[in-house]
């Protein structure tokens, strides 16, 4: 007679949940490590090698992909979210969030200045 599946045999592992949640939120695993100033051969090994989430990551993890740690545990459940239409450009846009403010601030004018001069030709 088959064994019945037990919870943990039917739901997924840290790493197939950390890579689905990347991957939803656009990131690929080196754009993940580089937010998080890690290699990506971390973020491959946490998705991968290990049964074991990294306690010292999680919060910064969180934070990268847009959900609570205890989503990222799978504690709680994840709404469903559109993927970003864009990738690149947003992963371009976090970085500019890093920037120090004046160099921030001439960038976020120069989009201005760009998105004015479209708009008044279109």
């Amino acid at each position: 007679m088959p064994k019945k599946k037990t919870r943990a045999a039917i739901t997924e592992t840290f790493g197939q949940r950390l890579a689905r949640l990347r991957k939803a939120a656009g990131y690929s695993q080196r754009s993940l490590a580089e937010e998080l100033d890690v290699s990506y051969r971390v973020i491959a090994y946490y998705e991968a090698q290990t049964e074991h989430p990294p306690t010292h990551l999680l919060p910064a993890l969180a934070d990268a992909l847009g959900i609570t740690t205890d989503q990222l545990l799978g504690r709680e459940p994840v709404s469903p979210r559109k993927a970003p239409e864009n990738r690149r450009l947003l992963r371009r846009l976090r970085l500019v969030e890093k920037l120090p403010p004046r160099a921030r601030q001439a960038v976020l004018e120069h989009i201005d200045a760009l998105a004015a001069k479209h708009h008044s030709n279109g």
